[in-house]
């Protein structure tokens, strides 16, 4: 240990560690030649990254910490390929206290250990070493490539400041947590994940008589490491203070072989579908209440509903009807939530232009809304042509969400979640009524922090690790392993990737919430699988896997994604 300057530490340094940078700009790969170091400054603990041009500098230019708010600057240079209101934002911070740096400089990074999410180890099949690292506000940072070996001496090195959890499944991939967690709370942190619920004691007993209403809870092996894997990244984790050893590896450079842990997923359960909901009276009594809403949603998940019920099962799904209420209590529900729509519709219809001058708010929320209504859905007949009383609908209800919501107020990708339920429903108070439910679920995408779109790309990226670390190397050997380009994805619940009657059938099925609330992120996994074989192997890079993937619209069979997803699911569920 070495004190270099004062209250500067370094503990460990390895030469030979490259970042390559042929994303988005260059066909011809350029590697850039640097160390990665584990320093104390001021007694914190940080993993530093800096090239030998820099060599000499006391710190690099770039911090990434998670959001808090206090300084620095929001990097927006972030191109998921979709339209600039849908960008991810990355959070980094300008260390403006630091020299002027080279232009080599700016891929220098500084990581406090506090802030280390995951990291994966990988080899792609060139025979490349590197390791990803990703932090807890989901940002994954530059891989960096070992071509001089050392990443088993830098696992040493990190496990005196943070414990590293294997993953069961994909003994490549680890979770890091502080040394100094309280194990009290961990459990606490699970509580949110909603792919993942604790069972009961008798889990396999459960699961035999409904796998749908059983999840993961009782197998310890996987589970243990997925409710790490996919809590929120705010959420604070704990944790007890014995961790797993490094594994045994025969080469004090192991080339980053798949490590054989004991657990396997198995072989995947082949899925069938069920036939849509075709019956309704048969569930009501004869007030009026839903006899059997369980089994309503079970047999929505496996078929989707029919057309003609769609009106009246959506109401339920999407929480504008109590599924216990009567028939009588629907009608003073009705009464009460049309009323209520009017007035917030009056409050907006009764501002001036005069007023609205001063309103920039409002004004800007009316004028964003104005334009995506007009390129909402329009070969659709309900919304196609000019003075289409579907788009003053449509209109009317956004900017009177506004009303309601006005702290969210309206972001574009809003029209696209509206507009099947217009469709559906066609009735302003009632369409109105079920966006504010289905908001309920995804409101969060929308918020301006972005901090849950972010969250949800990490957890797709920890399942698709452990379904296919293959996949994953090859994507992480492209700069794709952040999956920015399944954004569009997440935000929308697949909107633009399947047709319009498709998507009903798609969003009635995740209404249900079964076979977990999470159960869009199994979808994009059964997307992204079914097309490793186009990617691997082949000569893509960023840019044409982003363009793969968009070209992907109105290609993918619905039926056949449910199918793989929900056998994902089962996949999980039965790992022991």
């Amino acid at each position: 240990m070495e004190e270099t300057v004062k209250d500067y530490k370094l503990i460990f340094e390895k030469e030979g560690v490259y970042l390559h940078t042929n994303a988005k700009k260059t066909v011809q790969e350029t590697g850039i030649p640097g160390f990665i170091r584990i320093v104390e400054r001021v007694g914190v603990p940080a993993l530093e990254w800096s090239p030998l041009e820099d060599e000499g500098h006391s710190a690099p230019a770039v911090l990434y910490s998670r959001k808090d708010g206090e300084g620095g600057e929001e990097d927006t240079n972030f191109d998921p390929g979709y339209e600039p209101d849908w960008a991810v934002i990355s959070t980094v911070k300008k260390d403006r206290e630091h020299a002027q740096v080279k232009d080599s400089g700016q891929w220098a990074f500084s990581l406090p250990l506090s802030e280390l999410y995951s990291l994966r180890r990988a080899r792609f099949s060139l025979g490349r070493n590197f390791m990803v690292l990703t932090s807890r506000g989901g940002h994954p940072l530059p891989p960096l490539h070992f071509h001089r070996g050392g990443t088993r001496e830098l696992l040493r090195a990190l496990q005196h400041y943070i414990i590293l959890d294997q993953s069961p499944v994909d003994g490549r991939l680890f979770l890091a947590y502080p040394r100094d967690s309280n194990s009290a709370a961990f459990p606490q942190s699970f509580d949110k994940l909603q792919i993942l619920e604790d069972g009961g004691s008798d889990i396999v007993s459960r699961f035999i008589h409904d796998p749908y209403a059983t999840t993961f809870g009782g197998f310890s092996k996987v589970t243990n490491f997925f409710r790490a894997a996919l809590r929120p990244p705010e959420t604070s984790v704990t944790r007890t203070n014995q961790g797993p050893g490094l594994p045994s590896q025969p080469d004090d450079e192991p080339g980053f072989e798949l490590i054989t842990c004991g657990v396997e997923l198995g072989p995947r359960p082949a899925v069938t579908r069920g036939r849509a909901l075709d019956q309704w009276e048969e569930f009501l009594d004869s007030e009026g209440r839903v006899k059997e809403p369980q089994k309503v949603k079970e047999l929505v998940f496996r078929g989707g509903i029919t057309p003609s019920l769609r009106k009246e099962v959506w109401k339920f799904l999407l929480g504008f009807y109590p599924w216990t209420s009567t028939s009588t209590e629907r009608e003073d529900i009705l009464r009460v939530k049309t009323d209520e729509y009017f007035r917030m519709k009056v409050q907006w219809k009764s501002v001036s232009e005069e007023q609205e001058m001063r309103n920039s708010l409002l004004r800007g929320y009316r004028s964003l809304i104005e334009r995506d209504v007009n390129r909402t859905d329009r070969n659709n007949t309900f919304f196609s042509g000019n003075d289409n009383p579907g788009l003053t609908l449509l209109h009317d209800v956004l900017m009177t969400y506004c009303m309601y919501n006005f702290d969210l107020g309206y972001v574009q990708g809003m029209s696209d979640l509206l507009s099947p339920i217009l469709f559906v429903t066609q009735n302003e108070v009632e369409s109105f009524w079920c966006l504010t439910g289905f908001m309920e679920l995804v409101h969060q995408n929308f918020e301006e922090s972005q901090e849950a779109m972010k969250q949800q790309l990490l957890q797709l990226s920890i399942l698709l690790k452990a379904l296919d670390p293959q996949l994953c190397d090859f994507l992480d050997s492209q700069d794709s392993g952040s999956l920015c380009f399944c954004f569009r994805w997440l935000l929308i619940w697949f909107k633009r990737e399947f047709s319009f009657e498709d998507i009903l059938t798609l969003w009635e099925v995740l209404w249900t919430r079964l076979p977990c609330d999470n159960f869009h992120l199994l979808i994009a996994c059964s997307i992204l699988e079914s097309q490793r074989g186009e990617l691997i192997g082949s000569d893509h890079d960023f840019n044409t896997i982003l363009k793969h993937i968009n070209e992907l619209t109105m290609k993918l069979d619905l039926q056949t994604v449910l199918r793989e997803a929900e056998a994902i699911y089962l996949q999980f569920v039965c790992c022991k």
